[in-house]
C-alpha cells in the first residue's frame, strides 16, 4: 500500500444544506437529489444503486448493493429472489435499512423503515420489463446457495432456457418486489472540515419531523 489509510481524505466544499433549501416533508427533496445525481453520477456510479442492510435471526447485520426500481409517496422499492439470504432475513425481521451515496455531488441519503412485499401484480409488472436474460436468471439463479462451481450455474441456465424455449418465461412465485416504508430519511450534504450538513426527517403520528443533526 502506497498511501496510509490515515492520510486519504477529501475536503468537501461543492454544496451545503440549509433549513431554506428543505420541504417540510422528505420526498420532494429526495426526488430532486436524485434527478441531480442522474444528470452527474452516471458517468462513474448508477444514481439507483444503493446498499442495503438487514438483520438475521441471530442479530448479525448484512450489508449488499441493490438497484432501486421503483419509488413512490409510501416507499422505496427494489426486486428479488424471496429464498435468498436477504429474503430470509427480511422475512425473520421485517425493518432494513438502504443508503445512497453519490460522491460527485458530496451528497448521501440514509433511509430506514419497515419493508413490506408489493403485490404479486406489481412484481409481473416489472418482471416483464426485464431483458429476457435476466428473467431467465430468475429462474435458473438458487440464490445465495452454495453451489459447486461456474459450470453448475450454466448448466442451470441451459436447462431454464430449454425449458422456455417457446414460452415466455413469467414471474416465478420465489421472486418478486420489496417496498420500504421509511420512518426515518436523513439527507447528508459534505462540508468542509467534516462539519457536514445532516437534516433528518422522523415519522410521528403521519407527520414528518425535520431536525437538523451535528455531524
Amino acid at each position: 500500500m502506497t498511501q496510509s489509510l490515515a492520510d486519504m481524505r477529501r475536503d468537501y466544499t461543492r454544496d451545503g444544506l440549509t433549513e431554506a433549501d428543505a420541504p417540510a416533508e422528505p420526498w420532494t427533496l429526495f426526488r430532486q437529489w436524485f434527478a441531480e445525481a442522474v444528470q452527474t453520477e452516471q458517468a462513474s456510479v448508477e444514481a439507483n444503486a444503493m446498499s442495503l442492510a438487514t438483520v438475521d435471526v441471530e442479530g448479525r447485520p448484512h450489508c449488499r448493493v441493490l438497484l432501486l426500481k421503483a419509488l413512490d409517496d409510501v416507499g422505496f422499492t427494489f426486486f428479488t429472489n424471496y429464498e435468498s439470504a436477504k429474503g430470509q432475513q427480511l422475512a425473520a425481521c421485517p425493518f432494513a435499512a438502504m443508503t445512497f451515496f453519490w460522491p460527485t455531488l458530496e451528497r448521501q441519503v440514509r433511509i430506514e423503515g419497515r419493508v413490506e412485499k408489493v403485490s404479486p401484480e406489481e412484481s409481473d409488472a416489472y418482471f416483464q420489463v426485464r431483458p429476457l436474460g435476466s428473467r431467465l436468471g430468475a429462474w435458473a439463479s438458487p440464490q445465495s446457495r452454495v453451489i459447486a462451481d461456474r459450470g453448475e450455474l450454466e448448466e442451470l441456465l441451459a436447462v431454464t432456457q430449454k425449458r422456455f424455449t417457446d414460452i415466455q418465461p413469467d414471474c416465478p412465485d420465489h421472486w418478486g418486489g420489496y417496498r420500504l416504508v421509511p420512518d426515518r430519511i436523513e439527507f447528508w450534504q459534505g462540508r468542509s472540515s467534516r462539519l457536514h450538513d445532516r437534516l433528518n426527517y422522523r415519522l410521528q403520528a403521519d407527520q414528518w419531523l425535520r431536525e437538523r443533526l451535528a455531524p
